[in-house]
């Protein structure tokens, strides 16, 4: 399927490693921000720059009019309000789609955090979403918004991500700050991750073959966070970090992630596991 032009709402730490994959392919995108500080570093991985608010149609629609292909990748800020930045965006796309007769496909990157708490049980994209959070069902109701404007002639594609990691957001970093500090309950539950290399090549795959859908998008190997941190520590010499067990957990919820719809979608990821920057041994 041949698309050339392309808008990414919200280009971010994953918005721009798309658009520049999509530049070297010649497809012609359009980058937004709701900070206009952001202009400059996004005007060097698109052709088009915008700032652009979830909620202002006339401006969504502007950055959607003769795109085939929409990569709606914002992200909230830590404090950031869900329902504004997720919710109202996929409302506003959605009523601006009878002005973007040319769009294809849609992407949307939510979460694995809307399936809740399986209580460590495996889950595949047509198990119940019972998101124990607020944000959890704002990001459920966004990703339903979406995949109900799916059409014959438009595909909607949903990936629910694990945790990213990646240059600039590796895991040494991720924990390094908590090194040492003792953490509540025993860090049995589940740790979905997912590399950021991982998301582009997914999200262009999507956009070459056309998926519909809900997909989980999580690497195959999913340690204990209790093993995850030892082995981050030893891999960088980090302290320990002890658990205390007569805590309950900061953890809302224990969840393995089936990434098998995907891979019989034909992906290959580029990192299954973590093998290639934390050694087992």
């Amino acid at each position: 399927m041949s698309h050339h032009n392309a808008a990414i709402l919200g280009c971010g730490y994953v918005g721009q490693a798309v658009a520049r994959l999509w530049q070297s392919q010649g497809i012609t995108v359009t980058a937004t921000t709701t900070r206009p500080d952001r202009l400059p570093e996004l005007q060097a991985v698109a052709d088009r720059a915008v700032v652009v608010r979830g909620d202002d149609g006339a401006a969504v629609a502007d950055a959607l009019a003769g795109q085939q292909m929409l990569l709606i990748c914002v992200g909230a800020g830590r404090q950031a309000n869900y329902e504004t930045t997720y919710l109202k965006t996929a409302e506003t796309v959605v009523q601006a789609l009878s002005q973007a007769p040319n769009l294809r496909q849609i992407i949307f990157t939510s979460t694995y955090s809307v399936y809740g708490n399986y209580g460590g049980a495996w889950v595949r994209e047509d198990d119940p979403a019972n998101p124990v959070t607020d944000n959890g069902r704002i990001m459920l109701a966004t990703e339903n918004v979406l995949l109900s404007a799916a059409t014959d002639q438009r595909r909607v594609c949903v990936f629910r991500l694990g945790g990213i990691y990646g240059p600039g957001r590796e895991l040494a970093k991720i924990y390094g700050r908590s090194a040492g500090t003792t953490r509540p309950g025993s860090g049995d539950e589940a740790s979905n991750w997912i590399h950021r290399e991982d998301i582009v090549g997914a999200i262009d795959w999507a956009n070459t073959h056309g998926l519909s859908g809900l997909y989980n998008l999580v690497q195959d190997e999913i340690p204990t966070i209790h093993e995850l941190i030892d082995r981050v520590g030893r891999t960088y010499g980090l302290a320990p970090t002890p658990w205390d067990a007569t805590q309950s957990s900061a953890r809302p919820y224990n969840v393995r992630v089936s990434n098998q719809k995907l891979k019989a979608a034909g992906y290959t990821f580029h990192h299954p596991t973590f093998s290639d920057l934390l050694p087992l041994s």
